[in-house]
């Protein structure tokens, strides 16, 4: 019906009334939200993260670094947030999980790989002076004429004598891309003008074989500092020299303070020590990871009779393994002190920026089935596990190691063996805590400078001397030693005479010998003088002098 229907002029009408009501109703709404959300939320909108599977977890830290930059009172630096946050994650997983920044990739990488560019010195700083103690035999600097002794004063048009720089300082200034030059100014002991040397960088190789060289006509010693992709065929090569050229029929190998390293070099080393083929020497698994052993492959180049292995409390990781395979398998005497216990596998990823994750993926266990991983759920005890074990006397009294996990595990002959706390060696040799006190550590740090000032007053002694007669007949008297602890007052040593007791000064006599004998001669002088008295040394000569070794230490 035409009278029911609303004409069309009258809502009109009525909007037009309404309408700045309305308005300001939506105005005024509008106002209280905004001032409610106001206290809640940023002013700057943050773009949320892709929704995925994974996407509420993974987008939180970038959501909060975000919020953080966009909202928080002060600057902040995203990078240091990131790497904070990312320390803390891995601190909740095992200790050697860890994050390497891009910056120090590429140190330990050269670690682990054995080798880095550069010109081939090894220096020191004798107060603000760079001194060579030795070019390496083959290396750029040795080619181009560098001697030991000579003083770098300049490194391309930077000065650094008299001023202090630290060694990696020096490190960055010398090393460099192989084939790239640097010119270094020299001043020489007899030489007036400035000697300068352009040397072209090249392969340096970091040796992992310390020193190689016979304790007597029989028994052959080799110390190895770590395991880098080298140190198999630095390996071979020691015992090529002492196999074939020395007579060597028992080895002594010296793993002591070796950090570990590459799992497989261990373990190409231990197929050398034994004849049999498919022998377990190691095993890995991880929850993700499966088992994988690694097993003799019965080409050994020599026939080596009786084996002993030095180990103690620097001892870790394929240390371990090498020293758990010896024992489980009664290859040998292990000789030492309990080792680090370290029984985790970690593999390298790298990350888009440059860096690296160290992630812990596996155990490794030892042929008889024993994890030597000692406990880490409180990571505060972890670090500070070593100090309790001099707190606990074991470290000076030696028969106090503990059995952290009392499972029983066999070796082959069916002696009984332990893990879940490092290797615990058949003959425990204690610690002389004297001789490794705050006082020796200090007036060992004015050494090196020390025998160096001295080789420079004796300049005869190079012609006095050849390496033999030095490590023989050279003696260390109480007027020199007198001279070395009045250098170390005259740089700030301050403790009271009385605390330098006999036997360190016995001590500090030996390695001012040793010292001396290495910065005249070689590493090989320096080991001979220091391993003639070596307690853990002479138990392995003792040992290896009886009929039936393994069975005299276990006696």
């Amino acid at each position: 019906m035409v009278g029911d229907q609303q004409p069309v002029g009258g809502w009109k009408q009525k909007i037009q009334v309404w309408l700045p009501l309305l308005l300001a109703s939506v105005l005024v709404a509008g106002m209280l939200v905004g001032m409610r959300l106001q206290s809640a939320a940023p002013a700057v909108m943050v773009q949320p993260i892709e929704s995925s599977e994974n996407a509420g977890s993974q987008g939180r830290i970038e959501e909060l670094i975000r919020y953080i930059e966009a909202k928080y009172v002060d600057d902040v630096d995203r990078e240091r947030l990131i790497r904070k946050a990312i320390e803390s994650m891995l601190g909740e997983l095992d200790p050697h999980s860890n994050y390497i920044p891009a910056e120090e990739l590429k140190e330990v990488t050269e670690q682990l790989e054995g080798n880095f560019d550069g010109i081939g010195v090894e220096f020191m700083m004798l107060e603000d002076t760079i001194v060579v103690v030795t070019p390496l035999a083959g290396g750029p600097a040795a080619s181009a004429g560098v001697m030991a002794g000579d003083k770098i004063v300049m490194i391309g048009d930077s000065a650094v004598a008299g001023n202090k720089r630290s060694n990696r300082d020096i490190t960055n200034l010398l090393r460099g891309a192989g084939g790239t030059q640097v010119t270094i100014g020299v001043k020489r002991n007899g030489v007036k003008e400035l000697l300068k040397f352009t040397i072209t960088r090249d392969k340096i190789p970091m040796n992992s074989v310390d020193v190689s060289y016979m304790l007597n006509d029989k028994i052959g010693y080799i110390k190895i500092n770590r395991f880098s992709a080298n140190t198999y065929d630095e390996f071979v090569q020691a015992l090529e020299k002492l196999v074939e050229t020395r007579g060597m029929e028992d080895l002594v190998l010296d793993l002591r303070h070796n950090p570990g390293g590459y799992l497989q070099q261990a373990a190409n080393m231990l197929s050398q020590l034994f004849n049999e083929k498919d022998k377990l020497l190691v095993y890995t698994e991880g929850r993700s990871v499966a088992r994988t052993e690694y097993k003799t492959t019965g080409r050994s180049f020599y026939d080596i009779k009786d084996v002993v292995v030095l180990i103690d409390e620097g001892s870790a990781s394929a240390s371990e393994i090498m020293a758990g395979a010896i024992q489980d398998h009664d290859r040998g005497v292990i000789i030492g002190r309990r080792s680090f216990g370290k029984g985790l596998v970690q593999e390298q990823y790298p990350l888009r920026d440059g860096s690296a994750l160290r992630l812990t993926v596996a155990r490794y266990y030892t042929p008889s089935g024993r994890s030597i991983q000692k406990p880490y759920e409180n990571a505060s005890s972890y670090e500070q596990e070593l100090d309790e074990r001099f707190a606990s006397g074991e470290l000076a009294e030696g028969e106090k190691a503990p059995v952290l996990d009392t499972t029983r595990f066999y070796t082959a002959g069916g002696h009984v063996v332990y893990g879940g706390g490092g290797i615990i060696p058949d003959i425990i040799v204690p610690l002389d805590t004297n001789l490794y006190s705050s006082v020796a550590s200090e007036l060992r740090q004015f050494l090196p400078n020390f025998v160096f000032r001295h080789i420079e007053e004796h300049p005869e002694l190079k012609r006095r001397y050849n390496s033999q007669r030095f490590a023989e007949q050279y003696r260390v008297d109480e007027a020199m030693l007198g001279r070395f602890i009045a250098y170390a007052r005259n740089r700030g040593f301050k403790k009271a005479e009385s605390t330098i007791d006999a036997r360190l000064r016995n001590r500090l006599s030996l390695e001012i010998k040793a010292t001396l004998g290495r910065q005249l001669f070689n590493d090989e002088v320096y080991y001979t003088i220091l391993n003639k008295e070596d307690d853990i040394v002479r138990r392995a000569l003792n040992v290896l002098g009886q009929p039936n070794p393994l069975a005299a230490a276990r006696q």
